[in-house]
């Protein structure tokens, strides 16, 4: 997965890739996020983690894809603002300590193969200070059978997470509410959400 996001932040751009997430900026313009310690799980190019520091935070943005935070660098350089660019990798931590008053993961966690997922839940859960706030956004629909087929042959991740998984997997820890999101969709992606946790 490396390799393949690497190569794709190096010579091309994502299309995930643009101006800071709606459900984040209506966040915070909300004042429901407020500057605190923030770190941006997975930040790209770093647009959300540039938005942040525009607005007062004090933001650690993490990439496991070096030409990922070579531009996201460049971005904030141009931006005037100051981010801790770190390559790291969220499932075996080395160079992000907590605790942080904010996390935000745009499409990391459910990129991830169970077994990395398992391992970044212990490595990021611990980052969250008490009465953090969690942003998660992820892609969510009922998957298909032709769907659980692809996920088997493709060699990068997942492809979606099933209704449900994000408050199983996090309400051991954090009180979860989802704030947005759509299903059923006839185009593909069919759906997505977006989660604002906080710890408990």
């Amino acid at each position: 997965m490396r390799l393949v996001y690497n190569t794709w932040y190096k010579y091309g751009t994502p299309p995930w890739v643009g101006a800071a997430r709606q459900e984040l900026v209506n966040l915070v313009e909300k004042g429901l996020l407020t500057p605190g310690r923030t770190v941006d799980l997975g930040c790209g190019e770093g647009d959300n983690a540039i938005f942040l520091a525009r607005h007062g935070f004090d933001v650690t943005a993490v990439d496991f894809a070096p030409a990922a935070i070579a531009k996201a660098k460049e971005k904030a350089r141009l931006a005037g603002v100051g981010v801790r660019f770190l390559v790291d990798d969220l499932t075996a931590l080395r160079e992000v300590h907590g605790p942080f008053d904010v996390l935000v993961d745009y499409g990391t966690f459910d990129d991830l193969t169970a077994p990395q997922r398992a391992a970044y839940l212990e490595q990021v859960i611990p980052l969250a200070g008490d009465r953090a706030k969690f942003l998660m956004w992820n892609f969510e629909w009922e998957i298909r059978p032709w769907e659980r087929l692809a996920q088997r042959i493709i060699p990068v991740g997942n492809l979606t997470l099933a209704p449900g998984y994000i408050e199983a997997t996090f309400s051991d820890h954090f009180d979860v509410r989802k704030i947005a999101g759509e299903s059923g969709l006839r185009t593909w992606p069919r759906g997505w959400a977006a989660y604002l946790m906080t710890r408990r």
